[in-house]
């Protein structure tokens, strides 16, 4: 949709085609409905929130900065806040005023769109886009294309690939595809007890082979299958090439980050000694969930029934072990149906960053997740989407 308006608006005459019934079916549900556009952050966290070909958006983030989009929201009637991380949404948390601004911009400069219609070929002569003919059994011309068909994430919005089968037949490499910003399955049986528990302000940590190659801190939430959550997901972004060496992976999970292990223990004395004739798993209310007491008792080795005042000073600091690296074993991540963006895509050796157009066939430029792209969440993805396609909007 940015594409098509920022191409219309120069004069173009454009043609969307849409395999949905209605526009924006992905950004609809992106952000829980609430659409997380961009971030507040400035260009350099932005870069070091993109683990993946981050150089290659330098002129795509020159051509439409997170300011100019949020300042192109609000010009057409959309005021916007930043949350918690610099994240960035419409005002009413309504993903449907994103989406009408887009939908508005395409009607003023008589953007065409041809719902219910799914591309299926390019057509390419002399190594030049003459046209694309879709499943529909209808063939339209023209002489400038943009691929703009997402990943595979959320297949039920339409993202189930097209664009890179479409790719691929016309010589472009198509790195392999992997789930991005999803949920990692444990395999320790006790996380499925916390099943539905959300933590806030923990530090979690991936230890590959005893090494921490990465920390981040957060919210974090308990699932049947093991672990999701902002954290997590950020966590998947990193995890997925350790996953790879098939060695073992571990998550590190310290529970009081802000508090160093001699400061804990200071801690935990305190509400022993207020409640010394409390069994232990009833003296750890004022610091645990209730719902975690049990099980952080457990893996500590201790007996809950224990009374406090019996705790020895070696039991008390295998529980502050745990509590500062509580482990958990990662068995995979979660398909990539479930998983927020794509890691993967159209090669970008193969695409021109100052246009977003094909090296290898001319007229033909992408945006959008259908590039090898990958951004962390907290906004970074749908601006990648926003500021590739207004550059190659800009540049047909």
């Amino acid at each position: 949709m940015m594409a098509a308006a920022t191409a219309a608006q120069r004069g173009k005459k454009v043609l969307v085609l849409e395999r949905n019934e209605k526009p924006g079916k992905k950004l609809f549900i992106s952000g829980k409905g609430r659409c997380n556009i961009t971030n507040d952050a400035d260009i350099k966290t932005f870069q070091d929130h993109i683990p993946r070909n981050p150089k290659f958006l330098y002129s795509a983030f020159h051509a439409l900065s997170n300011k100019e989009l949020m300042d192109f929201f609000e010009k057409r009637g959309v005021p916007l806040k930043v949350e918690r991380g610099g994240r960035v949404f419409p005002a009413s948390d309504k993903s449907s005023d994103i989406i009408k601004v887009f939908v508005q911009e395409m009607k003023e400069h008589d953007v065409e769109i041809r719902f219910n219609e799914r591309a299926r070929e390019i057509i390419v002569k002399q190594n030049r886009i003459e046209g694309v003919r879709t499943f529909q059994g209808n063939e339209y011309s023209c002489d400038k294309l943009i691929l703009a068909t997402g990943g595979l994430s959320y297949p039920m919005t339409g993202s189930t690939g097209d664009g890179f089968d479409m790719a691929r037949k016309l010589g472009h490499h198509v790195t392999d595809m992997e789930p991005s910003l999803v949920p990692i399955e444990i395999k320790e049986k006790w996380v499925k007890d916390l099943q539905g528990l959300s933590l806030k302000n923990v530090s979690l940590a991936i230890l590959h082979q005893e090494k921490k190659v990465y920390e981040d801190m957060g919210e974090m939430l308990f699932a049947h299958f093991g672990v999701s959550g902002p954290l997590v997901l950020t966590l998947s972004s990193y995890i997925k090439d350790y996953l790879k060496q098939k060695k073992e992976t571990l998550l590190s999970l310290d529970l009081k980050p802000a508090l160093s292990s001699d400061v804990l223990d200071k801690r935990i004395q305190r509400d022993f000694a207020l409640y010394s004739k409390r069994e232990l798993k009833n003296a750890f209310f004022d610091l645990l969930p209730r719902r975690m007491i049990p099980v952080i008792v457990s893996l500590s080795g201790m007996d809950g029934d224990k009374y406090v005042h019996q705790i020895t000073k070696e039991e008390r600091k295998n529980l502050i072990t745990i509590l500062k690296n509580c482990r958990m074993t990662v068995k995979g991540l979660r398909p990539i149906d479930e998983a927020i963006v794509t890691s993967g895509g159209v090669s970008t050796k193969e695409i021109n960053p100052s246009t977003m157009e094909s090296k290898l066939v001319k007229g033909l430029y992408f945006a959008g997740e259908i590039i090898d792209i990958e951004g962390l969440t907290g906004g970074y993805n749908l601006q990648i989407a926003f500021s590739t396609g207004f550059l190659a909007g800009k540049s047909v």
